[in-house]
């Protein structure tokens, strides 16, 4: 069974995005190798706010090649958006119905894991319903004092396991937990 992933930048406040949805104080390392993360995947959920800000988004022109590659490699796999808003769009599947159903359905088919981009409702959502195995989450060296929570309103208790660490030239620290069941 394929797996969802949440792999999401996080203040050390725990906050994924500033009070005015700023999420400049994010850093991309080299040494990160979202590239080799993004190979481990085939497909990508959003919520209907997060996939309008970034479902289509090009780098400008002097952006580096580096980043270049990484949202090109984003573009390359398979997006749905999960949104009560009715909504056309070439470059992604919208699903308005049957949430878990498809979620389950997604997971069964063939292929490589799944990840779970965002935004903090669907997030929220997801770990709600108990729906992601791996927490990756990249702690950044800021304290943002307010802004968008990563772990709102949660219904219940999770047990997570760690099962890796890693440490960046910039200070980002990214722990890797699985779900205990």
């Amino acid at each position: 069974m394929r797996k969802i992933i949440l792999d999401l930048a996080v203040s050390l406040d725990g906050f994924i995005e500033g009070p005015n949805g700023e999420v400049d104080w994010c850093i991309m390392d080299d040494d990160m190798d979202f590239g080799g993360f993004l190979s481990k995947i085939d497909t990508i959920f959003y919520g209907r706010v997060s996939y309008d800000l970034w479902g289509n988004f090009q780098p400008d022109a002097n952006a580096s090649e580096t980043e270049k590659a990484i949202w090109s490699a984003v573009h390359s796999k398979k997006k749905y958006v999960f949104s009560n808003t009715p909504k056309q769009d070439n470059h992604a599947l919208i699903n308005s119905s049957n949430f878990i159903e498809k979620v389950a359905e997604l997971q069964q088919q063939e292929g490589k894991d799944i990840w779970l981009y965002g935004g903090a409702r669907l997030i929220k959502t997801f770990i709600n319903l108990n729906l992601i195995n791996i927490y990756r989450m990249s702690i950044h060296p800021t304290v943002l004092g307010a802004g968008k929570p990563l772990f709102e309103d949660i219904k219940e208790r999770i047990n997570l396991k760690l099962v890796g660490v890693n440490q960046f030239k910039s200070g980002v620290v990214q722990h890797i937990y699985e779900q205990e069941k």
